[in-house]
C-alpha cells in the first residue's frame, strides 16, 4: 500500500512540475509591477505569479500554527 501511495504522490509532483514548466513556458511577456508608489523592473508575468504561489505557500503554516497555538491555549478566567 506504501509503494502505490508513493507511485501516487511522484505522478500527482510530477504533473504539478508539468503544469508550472507550462505556464512559465507560455507567459513569458514582460510586465512591470507598480504598487503604492514601488515599481518593479519588467520581468515575465511568470516570475511574479510563482513569487505570489510561493509566498501563499510560506505563510500558510505559519498562519496555521498561529492558530492552533491560539485554540489551544485557556481561555483567562473572567470576574463577574
Amino acid at each position: 500500500m506504501r509503494g502505490v501511495k508513493r507511485v501516487i504522490s511522484v505522478l500527482i509532483a510530477v504533473l504539478a512540475a508539468l503544469v508550472v514548466l507550462a505556464f512559465v513556458l507560455e507567459n513569458r511577456q514582460g510586465v512591470a509591477l507598480t504598487f503604492l508608489g514601488w515599481s518593479t523592473a519588467q520581468m515575465p508575468v511568470a516570475v511574479f505569479v510563482v513569487a505570489a504561489l510561493i509566498t501563499g505557500m510560506l505563510i500558510r503554516p505559519v498562519f496555521g500554527v498561529m492558530v492552533r497555538s491560539r485554540r489551544s491555549k485557556p481561555l483567562p478566567a473572567t470576574r463577574l
